[in-house]
């Protein structure tokens, strides 16, 4: 087996070993979300691949890094945004073979794994909390509009706490429809615990009165 046949299975290996690492070690038990498992093992595997043939034919890297950028700043137009904390996976699962099949292909084999061991560490640190204090977030489609003015900012603050059960700190108030006297916001809490950090729609109902 040649040496950069050899070069190039132990890239593809060691990157996808650090995908695997970042995705279900580190980001799917926090958020128990598998929505975006496949979508981020994907793109990092096949970029990857992508990149050792610009590099191995000799095309410019900037061609290279042109392709990286678009990926990065590419989202899947569905009905549900991705959030911040999804698309700050995405870019790092871009990023991660981008970085990788160019230090391997010129041997930087110290800084390759340094670099790879810190951004794995760094997450680690992150997700676990350690030192940081982090807010929750839920989505909220709440149908009492009437509480939605800047004066009843408080009110709405209390009714939220109480039927949520979440001890909401903010609201960021995103639409208003007032075809069904509903309005889609989300509502910012001091986080617990890590499971609580994953981001759902919640429909909320206006309380049977006592």
């Amino acid at each position: 087996m040649s040496t950069d046949t050899t070069i190039f299975f132990a890239g593809a290996a060691l990157n996808l070993l650090v995908a695997i690492l970042i995705v279900r070690f580190i980001y799917y038990p926090v958020t128990q979300d598998k929505r975006f498992v496949f979508t981020f093992l994907a793109f990092n595997t096949v970029i990857y691949f992508v990149m050792d043939l610009l590099t191995s034919t000799e095309l410019s890297v900037g061609v290279g890094f042109g392709l990286f950028a678009i990926f990065s700043v590419l989202r899947y137009r569905t009905t549900d945004e991705i959030s911040i904390r999804e698309m700050t996976y995405l870019f790092i699962v871009i990023a991660l073979p981008v970085m990788n099949s160019v230090m391997i292909s010129d041997a930087h084999i110290i800084q390759l794994a340094f670099a790879n061991i810190v951004i794995v560490g760094l997450l680690f640190v992150l997700e676990k909390e350690w030192g940081f204090r982090f807010a929750g977030s839920k989505s909220i489609i709440y149908d009492r509009v009437e509480l939605i003015a800047p004066e009843k900012h408080d009110a709405l603050i209390d009714d939220l706490c109480r039927r949520t059960g979440l001890p909401v700190e903010q609201v960021e108030i995103r639409k208003i429809n007032f075809l069904n006297d509903t309005a889609d916001i989300i509502v910012y809490f001091e986080r617990p615990d890590a499971d609580e950090s994953k981001e759902t729609t919640t429909l909320v109902k206006q309380a049977a009165h006592s």
